[in-house]
């Protein structure tokens, strides 16, 4: 049988149903996995393998009763997996990346989790974050910094990189996280995998103070289209405290083997600086130079288009800031010299927001709408680079110039992502290659609000067609 860390997920939960290894098995695998490979990467910072044997001992049990009396198991019965550390789960520690929650266990875990461990996850720890999840590069003061699987001197990009790193390492074959401004994005490009933000609405997220919260989305990170569909099958659907949130519907089901045999007649538009000038690194765009003629291989219908994004920056700045002064501004009050500086200066960017700011804001993201609508109108994806620059130096805490243009702020260089998550539309990194040195490339693909099954078929198309997915790290 395949070794355990070269698994997908629809192999690993095949090989559990099936009796060829036990979730015991599984786990040692995944502990084993990260005794090997961690000390290198940084991954993984909580573990709690007692607790995880017990589950898989539970689990054994389980499995021998079900066969014996014929009944099914969950989907993911058995899959061992660590969380990201900044979404709770209830009996594991979870702390932000904060020295302020070191201690922090959760008494109860977010819908994603319970819904992952309803479908039979067995929870083993969490993976790393940046502080309260804040920036693309994954360092904090608590557990210091995650390096990337494909070279360690370089980041693996945030806030999801200990998700990031531990796939791509072999810890686990997919991870959970979030997105605001690239978090799942920009580790799948770093990393070499699939960064999935879904429609919003799709996994719903419960908050108290800001039910109507639209722009930051969780989701998964695999290295194939059918393992992000196993996840979403697990875990999408509505919940009544969340305003917004979408019935299930067929988005996540298996597609005819037809449907992914080529893209012909797929209408693409493809940009490399999204309209608005962003500087890219050129051994970036040296990689990404291939593929409109991929595409056009494939059967898609490619042209140089891209909807009027030049609203992105107001929406994203503003609804950011608001987001994070609704979230935090409580906990700067209380200890403001604690927590690192940018983080300060987002919350206080939030809590000075005027109306005039939000009148302006608001009226930019309707404009950004209808230029969305309009491009959809006659396009179905529009692709982009996922990310400015190729893995850079971890010891850096961001780049600070990308080709030549100076990036002064934590989030500048990140616009390539934050642009697309001001449109609040379905998006994701795809591997689409290596620089000479070998460092992952990704591409971003972005489609219609809803249209989730044609993004996740475009990517699974490409994805196929290319294998640069395939080519794991040397760790």
């Amino acid at each position: 049988m395949t070794a355990y860390a070269d698994l997908d997920l629809t192999e690993l939960t095949t090989a559990i149903r099936t009796g060829q290894l036990s979730p015991s098995e599984a786990l040692e695998g995944h502990l084993a996995r990260i005794d090997a490979v961690n000390p290198s990467i940084n991954a993984v910072v909580t573990r709690v393998d007692e607790a995880a044997r017990e589950r898989a001992a539970a689990a054994d049990a389980q499995f021998v009763a079900a066969r014996a009396e014929g009944r099914d198991l969950p989907p993911l019965f058995g899959v061992p997996l660590t969380h990201k550390d900044s979404i709770p789960t209830a009996g594991i520690r979870t702390t932000f990346g904060s020295p302020l929650f070191k201690d922090n266990v959760p008494t109860a875990s977010a819908v994603l989790i319970d819904r992952l461990q309803a479908a039979g996850v067995n929870s083993t720890g969490k993976t790393n974050v940046p502080e309260f999840a804040a920036g693309s590069h994954t360092f904090n003061p608590l557990f210091g910094t995650t390096r990337n699987p494909y070279d360690p001197t370089t980041s693996a990009g945030g806030s999801s990189g200990g998700a990031a790193a531990a796939i791509a390492a072999g810890i686990q074959p997919v991870g959970d996280g979030s997105d605001t401004g690239g978090s799942l994005r920009t580790p799948g490009s770093f990393c070499n995998l699939i960064g999935y933000r879904p429609s919003h609405g799709r996994i719903p997220v419960v908050s108290a103070l800001n039910p109507w919260t639209w722009m930051s989305r969780q989701g998964f990170l695999a290295r194939t289209v059918a393992d992000i569909r196993l996840l979403m099958r697990a875990v999408a659907g509505p919940h009544p405290a969340v305003p917004g949130s979408l019935p299930v519907d067929g988005s996540y089901n298996e597609p005819a083997v037809s449907a992914l045999e080529n893209l012909t007649g797929v209408r693409v538009g493809w940009s490399t600086d999204l309209g608005l000038g962003l500087p890219v690194e050129s051994r970036v765009l040296d990689v990404i130079a291939a593929h409109p003629q991929t595409f056009a291989d494939l059967g898609a219908v490619v042209e140089e288009a891209v909807p009027d994004l030049s609203d992105a920056e107001e929406v994203f700045q503003a609804t950011r800031a608001f987001d994070f002064a609704t979230a935090y501004a409580d906990l700067i009050d209380a200890h403001r010299l604690e927590i690192k500086d940018a983080m300060v200066c987002n919350v206080d960017k939030g809590t000075a927001l005027t109306f005039t700011d939000f009148k302006s804001a608001n009226a930019a993201r309707a404009r950004l709408e209808a230029s969305q609508r309009v491009f959809f109108a006659t396009h179905d994806v529009l692709i982009t680079p996922a990310v400015q620059v190729a893995p850079f130096d971890a010891d850096l805490e961001f780049p600070t110039e990308v080709a030549g243009v100076l990036t002064p702020n934590y989030l500048d260089w990140m616009r390539a992502a934050t642009t697309i998550s001001a449109t609040g539309l379905p998006c994701l990194s795809v591997p689409a290659g290596f620089t000479p040195e070998g460092l992952p490339v990704g591409l971003q693909l972005v489609t219609a609000a809803g249209n989730d099954a044609l993004l996740l078929r475009i990517a699974e198309v490409f994805a196929r067609a290319t294998g640069y997915a395939q080519k794991r790290p040397v760790i």
